[in-house]
Protein backbone atom coordinates (compact mmCIF):
# COMPACT_ATOMS: atom_id res chain seq x y z
CA UNK A 1 0.00 0.00 0.00
CA UNK A 2 1.42 3.13 -0.89
CA UNK A 3 1.58 6.12 1.39
CA UNK A 4 -0.81 8.56 1.06
CA UNK A 5 0.69 12.08 -1.11
CA UNK A 6 0.94 15.22 1.11
CA UNK A 7 -0.44 18.24 -0.93
CA UNK A 8 0.78 21.52 0.87
CA UNK A 9 -2.11 24.19 1.87
CA UNK A 10 -1.51 27.52 1.30
CA UNK A 11 -1.27 29.33 5.08
CA UNK A 12 -4.19 32.00 5.55
CA UNK A 13 -3.15 35.17 6.42
CA UNK A 14 -2.62 36.01 10.09
CA UNK A 15 -5.20 39.19 11.10
CA UNK A 16 -3.50 42.41 10.86
CA UNK A 17 -1.13 41.23 8.63
CA UNK A 18 -1.12 41.68 5.05
CA UNK A 19 -3.89 42.67 2.72
CA UNK A 20 -6.86 41.26 4.61
CA UNK A 21 -10.55 42.32 5.14
CA UNK A 22 -9.73 43.23 9.07
CA UNK A 23 -6.77 45.06 7.98
CA UNK A 24 -8.78 47.15 5.08
CA UNK A 25 -11.85 47.55 8.08
CA UNK A 26 -8.97 48.74 10.39
CA UNK A 27 -7.55 51.21 7.88
CA UNK A 28 -10.60 52.55 7.28
CA UNK A 29 -12.12 53.04 10.98
CA UNK A 30 -8.76 54.65 11.12
CA UNK A 31 -9.26 57.25 8.17
CA UNK A 32 -12.86 57.75 9.58
CA UNK A 33 -11.37 58.87 12.91
CA UNK A 34 -8.87 60.90 11.48
CA UNK A 35 -11.12 62.67 9.69
CA UNK A 36 -13.62 63.11 12.68
CA UNK A 37 -11.26 64.49 14.49
CA UNK A 38 -9.50 66.66 12.04
CA UNK A 39 -13.05 68.21 11.70
CA UNK A 40 -13.65 68.53 15.32
CA UNK A 41 -9.63 70.41 15.41
CA UNK A 42 -10.65 72.43 13.04
CA UNK A 43 -13.84 73.76 14.29
CA UNK A 44 -11.69 74.13 18.03
CA UNK A 45 -8.85 75.90 16.42
CA UNK A 46 -11.52 78.70 15.39
CA UNK A 47 -12.68 78.98 19.08
CA UNK A 48 -8.96 79.01 20.42
CA UNK A 49 -7.86 81.87 18.27
CA UNK A 50 -10.44 83.77 19.42
CA UNK A 51 -10.01 83.20 22.53
CA UNK A 52 -6.37 83.90 22.48
CA UNK A 53 -7.14 87.26 20.92
CA UNK A 54 -10.14 88.72 22.58
CA UNK A 55 -9.45 87.28 26.12
CA UNK A 56 -6.17 85.50 26.85
CA UNK A 57 -3.82 88.68 24.95
CA UNK A 58 -5.65 91.24 26.65
CA UNK A 59 -5.03 89.25 30.24
CA UNK A 60 -1.14 88.92 29.73
CA UNK A 61 -1.11 92.59 28.39
CA UNK A 62 -2.80 94.20 31.01
CA UNK A 63 -0.67 92.17 33.70
CA UNK A 64 2.51 93.69 31.69
CA UNK A 65 1.21 97.44 31.81
CA UNK A 66 0.57 96.96 35.18
CA UNK A 67 4.26 97.26 35.64
CA UNK A 68 5.01 99.54 33.13
CA UNK A 69 4.94 103.30 32.36
CA UNK A 70 5.09 105.19 29.54
CA UNK A 71 6.41 108.66 29.45
CA UNK A 72 7.46 111.37 26.19
CA UNK A 73 6.94 107.94 24.23
CA UNK A 74 8.90 105.68 26.05
CA UNK A 75 8.08 102.95 27.71
CA UNK A 76 10.26 101.56 30.93
CA UNK A 77 9.02 99.05 33.21
CA UNK A 78 7.54 101.02 36.78
CA UNK A 79 7.91 98.04 39.42
CA UNK A 80 5.28 98.18 41.75
CA UNK A 81 4.24 101.97 41.64
CA UNK A 82 1.53 101.89 38.97
CA UNK A 83 -0.15 99.65 42.14
CA UNK A 84 1.34 102.29 44.64
CA UNK A 85 -0.74 104.88 42.91
CA UNK A 86 -3.94 103.26 42.99
CA UNK A 87 -3.78 102.54 46.34
CA UNK A 88 -3.00 105.91 47.36
CA UNK A 89 -5.96 107.37 45.38
CA UNK A 90 -9.04 108.27 47.69
CA UNK A 91 -11.20 107.29 44.84
CA UNK A 92 -10.25 103.75 45.04
CA UNK A 93 -12.26 103.15 48.00
CA UNK A 94 -14.91 104.83 46.85
CA UNK A 95 -15.06 103.19 44.08
CA UNK A 96 -14.46 99.88 45.71
CA UNK A 97 -17.20 100.79 48.09
CA UNK A 98 -19.84 101.84 45.40
CA UNK A 99 -19.36 98.70 43.49
CA UNK A 100 -19.91 96.44 46.93
CA UNK A 101 -23.08 98.64 47.71
CA UNK A 102 -24.49 97.87 43.63
CA UNK A 103 -23.35 94.14 44.48
CA UNK A 104 -24.86 93.66 47.48
CA UNK A 105 -28.22 95.15 46.21
CA UNK A 106 -28.47 93.74 42.84
CA UNK A 107 -28.42 90.35 44.48
CA UNK A 108 -31.22 91.42 46.58
CA UNK A 109 -32.88 92.31 43.49
CA UNK A 110 -31.81 90.47 40.82
CA UNK A 111 -31.25 87.32 42.27
CA UNK A 112 -34.36 87.21 44.59
CA UNK A 113 -36.72 88.78 42.56
CA UNK A 114 -35.99 86.76 39.11
CA UNK A 115 -36.53 83.53 41.61
CA UNK A 116 -39.86 84.86 42.55
CA UNK A 117 -40.57 85.52 38.86
CA UNK A 118 -39.87 82.13 37.78
CA UNK A 119 -41.86 80.53 40.82
CA UNK A 120 -44.91 82.51 39.26
CA UNK A 121 -44.70 81.82 36.19
CA UNK A 122 -43.83 77.80 36.67
CA UNK A 123 -47.83 77.95 38.13
CA UNK A 124 -49.23 79.17 34.82
CA UNK A 125 -50.83 76.20 32.64
CA UNK A 126 -51.83 78.78 30.00
CA UNK A 127 -50.27 81.30 28.16
CA UNK A 128 -46.98 80.41 29.80
CA UNK A 129 -44.97 81.47 26.29
CA UNK A 130 -46.70 84.85 26.09
CA UNK A 131 -45.33 85.55 29.73
CA UNK A 132 -41.61 84.06 29.03
CA UNK A 133 -41.49 86.05 25.98
CA UNK A 134 -42.44 88.96 28.12
CA UNK A 135 -40.29 88.83 30.85
CA UNK A 136 -37.29 88.28 28.05
CA UNK A 137 -38.21 91.05 25.92
CA UNK A 138 -36.10 93.81 28.12
CA UNK A 139 -32.78 91.60 27.41
CA UNK A 140 -33.91 91.46 23.52
CA UNK A 141 -33.71 95.60 23.55
CA UNK A 142 -30.54 97.65 23.18
CA UNK A 143 -28.79 98.53 26.08
CA UNK A 144 -29.11 102.39 24.90
CA UNK A 145 -32.78 102.49 24.46
CA UNK A 146 -33.23 100.60 27.87
CA UNK A 147 -31.31 103.40 29.51
CA UNK A 148 -33.20 106.14 27.51
CA UNK A 149 -36.59 105.24 29.43
CA UNK A 150 -35.46 104.87 32.35
CA UNK A 151 -34.25 108.37 32.20
CA UNK A 152 -37.76 109.32 31.05
CA UNK A 153 -38.72 107.42 34.13
CA UNK A 154 -36.09 109.49 36.85
CA UNK A 155 -36.70 112.63 34.89
CA UNK A 156 -37.05 115.18 38.19
CA UNK A 157 -39.49 117.39 35.77
CA UNK A 158 -41.85 115.53 33.91
CA UNK A 159 -40.35 111.76 34.32
CA UNK A 160 -43.51 109.33 35.18
CA UNK A 161 -42.30 108.11 38.46
CA UNK A 162 -42.46 112.02 39.93
CA UNK A 163 -45.75 112.40 38.29
CA UNK A 164 -47.06 108.89 39.65
CA UNK A 165 -45.67 110.19 43.15
CA UNK A 166 -47.44 113.77 42.61
CA UNK A 167 -50.60 111.55 42.25
CA UNK A 168 -50.09 109.68 45.01
CA UNK A 169 -49.60 113.07 47.35
CA UNK A 170 -46.00 112.23 47.94
CA UNK A 171 -42.80 114.24 47.69
CA UNK A 172 -40.92 113.86 44.56
CA UNK A 173 -37.32 112.38 44.24
CA UNK A 174 -34.48 113.47 42.48
CA UNK A 175 -33.76 109.98 41.50
CA UNK A 176 -30.32 110.58 39.60
CA UNK A 177 -29.15 113.73 41.45
CA UNK A 178 -29.77 112.47 44.45
CA UNK A 179 -26.31 110.37 46.27
CA UNK A 180 -29.06 108.75 48.48
CA UNK A 181 -30.88 107.53 45.88
CA UNK A 182 -28.69 107.10 42.98
CA UNK A 183 -27.45 104.14 43.02
CA UNK A 184 -31.04 102.44 43.88
CA UNK A 185 -31.95 103.75 40.54
CA UNK A 186 -29.48 102.54 38.74
CA UNK A 187 -29.84 99.13 40.31
CA UNK A 188 -33.61 98.68 39.68
CA UNK A 189 -32.54 99.61 36.19
CA UNK A 190 -30.04 97.13 35.74
CA UNK A 191 -32.54 94.36 37.65
CA UNK A 192 -35.07 95.27 34.75
CA UNK A 193 -32.52 95.20 31.94
CA UNK A 194 -30.74 92.18 32.63
CA UNK A 195 -33.22 89.47 34.49
CA UNK A 196 -34.97 88.02 31.60
CA UNK A 197 -32.35 85.61 31.33
CA UNK A 198 -32.01 84.68 34.85
CA UNK A 199 -35.60 84.25 34.93
CA UNK A 200 -35.73 81.11 32.06
CA UNK A 201 -33.12 79.73 33.38
CA UNK A 202 -34.42 79.42 36.93
CA UNK A 203 -37.72 78.30 35.03
CA UNK A 204 -36.07 75.59 33.48
CA UNK A 205 -35.10 74.06 36.63
CA UNK A 206 -38.05 74.63 38.31
CA UNK A 207 -40.42 72.36 35.35
CA UNK A 208 -37.15 69.44 36.00
CA UNK A 209 -38.25 69.18 39.52
CA UNK A 210 -40.26 65.93 39.90
CA UNK A 211 -44.08 66.42 40.59
CA UNK A 212 -44.08 63.32 42.91
CA UNK A 213 -41.66 65.42 45.15
CA UNK A 214 -44.53 67.70 45.86
CA UNK A 215 -47.40 65.67 46.40
CA UNK A 216 -45.43 63.99 48.49
CA UNK A 217 -44.99 67.30 50.66
CA UNK A 218 -48.79 68.25 50.50
CA UNK A 219 -49.77 64.99 51.89
CA UNK A 220 -47.29 65.75 55.03
CA UNK A 221 -49.38 68.82 54.78
CA UNK A 222 -46.76 71.29 53.73
CA UNK A 223 -48.02 74.55 52.33
CA UNK A 224 -46.89 77.02 50.10
CA UNK A 225 -43.93 78.36 51.64
CA UNK A 226 -42.24 75.16 52.83
CA UNK A 227 -42.83 72.90 49.64
CA UNK A 228 -40.03 75.95 48.51
CA UNK A 229 -38.05 75.44 51.22
CA UNK A 230 -37.78 72.00 51.33
CA UNK A 231 -38.62 71.03 47.70
CA UNK A 232 -37.44 73.57 45.43
CA UNK A 233 -34.68 75.23 46.72
CA UNK A 234 -32.80 71.97 47.79
CA UNK A 235 -33.91 70.90 44.32
CA UNK A 236 -32.74 73.40 42.03
CA UNK A 237 -29.48 74.41 44.84
CA UNK A 238 -26.96 73.21 41.57
CA UNK A 239 -28.62 76.18 39.39
CA UNK A 240 -28.96 78.80 42.12
CA UNK A 241 -25.32 78.20 43.58
CA UNK A 242 -24.31 78.61 39.72
CA UNK A 243 -26.32 81.95 39.19
CA UNK A 244 -25.33 83.74 42.34
CA UNK A 245 -21.42 83.24 41.36
CA UNK A 246 -22.08 84.42 37.97
CA UNK A 247 -24.08 87.44 38.71
CA UNK A 248 -22.03 88.26 41.92
CA UNK A 249 -18.87 88.41 38.95
CA UNK A 250 -21.02 90.35 36.48
CA UNK A 251 -22.26 93.18 39.12
CA UNK A 252 -18.29 93.55 39.98
CA UNK A 253 -17.57 94.36 36.79
CA UNK A 254 -20.79 97.06 36.32
CA UNK A 255 -20.05 99.61 33.96
CA UNK A 256 -23.12 100.37 31.49
CA UNK A 257 -25.76 101.35 33.69
CA UNK A 258 -23.89 104.19 35.88
CA UNK A 259 -22.32 105.62 33.00
CA UNK A 260 -25.32 105.86 30.28
CA UNK A 261 -27.45 106.84 33.51
CA UNK A 262 -25.78 108.55 36.09
CA UNK A 263 -22.88 109.81 33.91
CA UNK A 264 -20.68 107.39 35.25
CA UNK A 265 -19.67 109.32 38.56
CA UNK A 266 -22.91 110.17 39.51
CA UNK A 267 -23.57 112.88 42.35
CA UNK A 268 -20.89 113.31 44.56
CA UNK A 269 -19.21 109.76 42.97
CA UNK A 270 -22.05 108.10 44.51
CA UNK A 271 -21.98 106.09 41.17
CA UNK A 272 -18.29 105.72 40.92
CA UNK A 273 -17.16 101.53 40.22
CA UNK A 274 -14.12 99.93 40.19
CA UNK A 275 -14.72 99.70 35.98
CA UNK A 276 -15.49 103.03 35.84
CA UNK A 277 -12.20 104.35 37.40
CA UNK A 278 -10.58 101.87 34.93
CA UNK A 279 -12.01 104.01 32.30
CA UNK A 280 -11.21 107.18 33.68
CA UNK A 281 -7.56 105.75 34.14
CA UNK A 282 -7.01 104.85 30.80
CA UNK A 283 -9.03 107.34 28.71
CA UNK A 284 -9.57 110.11 30.87
CA UNK A 285 -6.05 110.21 32.56
CA UNK A 286 -4.25 108.63 29.60
CA UNK A 287 -2.53 106.43 32.55
CA UNK A 288 -2.73 102.89 31.17
CA UNK A 289 -0.04 101.37 34.03
CA UNK A 290 -2.83 102.84 36.58
CA UNK A 291 -6.03 101.61 35.08
CA UNK A 292 -4.06 97.77 34.20
CA UNK A 293 -3.03 98.08 37.85
CA UNK A 294 -6.42 98.68 38.82
CA UNK A 295 -8.10 95.70 36.47
CA UNK A 296 -4.91 93.40 38.01
CA UNK A 297 -6.53 93.90 41.17
CA UNK A 298 -10.13 93.25 40.43
CA UNK A 299 -8.70 89.84 38.05
CA UNK A 300 -7.31 88.72 41.21
CA UNK A 301 -10.20 89.37 43.68
CA UNK A 302 -12.53 87.80 41.08
CA UNK A 303 -10.16 84.81 40.92
CA UNK A 304 -9.75 84.34 44.41
CA UNK A 305 -13.23 84.70 45.50
CA UNK A 306 -14.45 81.96 42.75
CA UNK A 307 -11.76 79.39 43.76
CA UNK A 308 -12.95 79.91 47.28
CA UNK A 309 -16.70 79.49 46.15
CA UNK A 310 -16.01 76.64 43.96
CA UNK A 311 -13.82 74.66 47.05
CA UNK A 312 -16.60 75.37 49.38
CA UNK A 313 -19.33 74.20 47.04
CA UNK A 314 -16.95 70.86 46.65
CA UNK A 315 -17.24 70.56 50.53
CA UNK A 316 -20.81 70.95 50.93
CA UNK A 317 -21.07 68.13 47.92
CA UNK A 318 -18.68 65.53 49.85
Amino acid sequence: MSAPTLIPRKAAPRPGRGGGPRTNASREAFVRALRRNLSAHGFLIGAVVCFSFFSWYPMVREFILAFQKTENGQTTWAGWSNLTTVFNDPAFWQAWRNTLLFTGLALVFGFIVPFVVALVLNEFRHGQGFLRLLVYLPVMLPPVASVLLFKYLYDPGYGLLNRLLELAHLPQQQWLQDPDTAMLSVVIAATWMNMGGVTLIYLAALQGIPGELYEAAELDGAGVLRKIWYVTIPQTRLILSLMLLMQIIATMQVFTEPFLLAGGAGPEGSTTTVVYLIYQYAFNFNNYGSAAALGLVLLVLLAGFSAAYVRLSRAEDE
